[in-house]
């Protein structure tokens, strides 16, 4: 019976070591982002966020609160 290959990336360097991309990287932390934010609403019943320059306050009915002004430097 064979075992069943477990390694994550399809991809190894000569001497055996799996490498990792920029792109998988950024998939990585996004997904684990979402996966928070959505733990942190499930807790709190909002989440303070930045979307186009202002910091704002998600709330779990979809209503949003802005509470500050962000400047870019």
């Amino acid at each position: 019976m064979a075992l069943k290959d477990t390694r994550k990336s399809a991809h190894h360097t000569r001497d055996g070591y799996a490498y990792i991309t920029k792109r998988i990287v950024v998939s990585k932390a996004q997904a684990a982002g979402k996966k928070a934010a959505l733990r942190a609403m499930k807790t709190m019943g909002y989440v303070v966020t930045l979307r186009g320059g202002w910091v704002i306050r998600e709330h779990q009915d979809g209503t949003t609160e802005k509470l500050v002004r962000i400047e870019a430097q």
